[in-house]
């Protein structure tokens, strides 16, 4: 098999092209991408359900809106949290993704973790691909790839977020954020 470039940390940014309803303008942040496959969570898919519902110990460091985010079609029962935590060391429980962007583990006690976070978002699932598949996905124009911020996962406005990822991005990648939500309309 052929070495793959690790995309971890970067956001996969669905094109207008990408016909997949679980991902139609999805904004995915890849936790791990390597020659076995990549796993990540969709930033812009709040539920109504909030954290308190499900993870109630977490709820209070849970950043706005306070929702479960739907991380993906992968595993639904199964929860991720991702944090930002600044500065060089994490506390015990966090482990460090790229930057300032880690994954929590929810089985840890809250009070070890929350002095430290910056911010923290629950997922219910996850989205991944099997080895290769991601690559023929970017093969087939199905993703633009851009750097994260650590402002990407608690963004205040996550239905926005696929344009405003857009828009930050030089060129004629830019211009993609004023692609309507429906072509047959124009």
């Amino acid at each position: 098999m052929t070495e793959v470039s690790s995309l971890t940390g970067r956001l996969l940014v669905a094109t207008p092209a990408l016909a997949d309803p679980n991902f139609d303008r999805a904004v995915v942040l890849l936790l791990d991408h390597d020659d076995e496959g990549s796993l990540g969570v969709v930033l812009n898919r709040p539920t109504p359900v909030t954290v308190g519902d499900v993870l109630a110990s977490w709820a209070d460091l849970a950043g706005e809106p306070g929702v479960v985010f739907q991380g993906g079609p992968v595993s639904l029962d199964a929860a991720l949290g991702v944090a930002v935590i600044p500065g060089d060391e994490g506390p015990l429980g966090w482990r460090r993704v790229h930057g300032a962007i880690g994954l929590v583990d929810l089985e840890a006690p809250p009070e070890l973790l929350g002095p430290a976070l910056g911010s923290l978002r629950i997922f219910a699932g996850y989205a991944g691909w099997g080895p290769g598949q991601l690559e023929d996905e970017l093969g087939d124009g199905a993703w633009y790839v851009v750097e994260s911020e650590p402002g990407d996962v608690s963004s205040p406005r996550p239905e926005a977020l696929w344009r405003q990822v857009l828009r930050r991005q030089r060129g004629e990648l830019a211009m993609v954020a004023t692609y309507p939500d429906d072509p047959s309309l124009n």
